[in-house]
């Protein structure tokens, strides 16, 4: 068993308050959730106004599809939110 998790930070340039950004944040969240077959919360930087910090984990039999669907949903986040600029992310397999 391979447990994946991404720690992805967000940058939000156009959010002027936490209602801005939890407006951004929870669609994101429901996006990723409804496209893939992942976990994706929250996780840091709460009370920040343009930043926000994204969970996603995955668990699976292979390590390979495990890393593949993370770089998957990293991508299609790039791709389809342009509301959000990824910062930094990091894949950890354990």
């Amino acid at each position: 068993m391979v447990v994946a998790v991404c720690t992805l930070e967000l940058e939000i340039p156009a959010s002027h308050s936490l209602k801005d950004k939890r407006h951004v944040v929870r669609s994101l969240v429901a996006r990723v959730r409804q496209a893939f077959n992942v976990s994706v919360a929250e996780v840091g930087d709460l009370d920040a106004w343009q930043v926000a910090t994204i969970g996603i984990v995955c668990v699976s039999a292979d390590e390979k599809y495990a890393q593949g669907l993370l770089e998957k949903v990293i991508d299609n986040i790039e791709r389809s939110r342009l509301d959000a600029v990824i910062a930094d992310y990091s894949i950890e397999l354990w």
